[in-house]
């Protein structure tokens, strides 16, 4: 990333969400402000799903970010027009069920099971900024 004219130029998109580990990943990746795509990537499936991710989805995001590291299950964006994401914690172990509900076009839903690990919300949190910092995203 880097400064030209003013402006500041993107390079590589930055993966807002990463849950992954024993051979399972569910990646939101910000292509571009306000634009994005659900990476699912398991031995089993595979796919992509794009999306557009609003300022008000982010302020969300950080709220269920929270939920999570408290030990509540979540729901993200349930009752939008874009696909829904939910992450149940597995009680007997450091693992979580996460859930794409694609309503509106493909009508499609996936769930992958990952490890959840406490160093991840940390670097959940950091990826969080480092979107709202790349494409500051402000209510019109």
């Amino acid at each position: 990333m880097g400064e030209s004219g003013g402006a500041f130029m993107v390079e590589d998109p930055i993966d807002l969400i990463r849950l992954e580990g024993d051979g399972n990943s569910i990646i939101l990746r910000i292509t571009g402000a306000l634009v994005g795509e659900f990476v699912v990537d398991t031995p089993f499936i595979r796919g992509t799903l794009k999306t557009w991710i609003s300022p008000e989805d982010l302020r969300q995001w950080r709220q269920a970010l929270d939920s999570l590291h408290a030990g509540q299950d979540i729901a993200w964006r349930e009752g939008k027009r874009a696909p829904w994401l939910f992450i149940e914690l597995d009680e007997d172990d450091d693992r979580c069920h996460v859930t794409i509900k694609d309503y509106s076009m493909s009508l499609t839903t996936v769930t992958v099971t990952v490890p959840l690990a406490d160093a991840w919300f940390d670097d959940a949190y950091r990826r969080l900024d480092l979107v709202w910092e790349t494409w500051p995203m402000t209510e019109d």
